[in-house]
């Protein structure tokens, strides 16, 4: 289940990524799979090779792509959300969120 973010704000991601731009949408998230996290990081691009190269450094796999309704996405949670918010200086998403 997401929450805390607005719809204004999931368009701004879909229009992003339909731009061909790696795009970051965070939200809090509830998911008894992961036990702890309470937010997650949205990564997508609509290139998926372009996505793919861009995550490589990072150590995420091709095969965590998120494909379903034509926004390609990775999810990042935990310590490699913080992680990877900190390098791509989302600062604004890291204070919003307190990561």
């Amino acid at each position: 289940m997401a929450f805390g973010i607005d719809r204004k704000e999931i368009l701004r991601w879909k229009n992003e990524i339909n731009a061909g731009k790696i795009a970051f949408l965070t939200h809090y998230w509830i998911d008894n799979r992961f036990p702890g996290c309470t937010t997650v990081t949205k990564v997508g691009c609509k290139n998926v090779d372009q996505l793919i190269s861009w995550g490589e450094p990072y150590g995420l796999m091709p095969q965590w792509i998120d494909r379903k309704l034509n926004y390609p996405h990775f999810d990042l949670f935990g310590e490699k959300q913080s992680e990877i918010l900190r390098k791509e200086e989302q600062w604004e998403q890291i204070e919003r969120f307190r990561l």
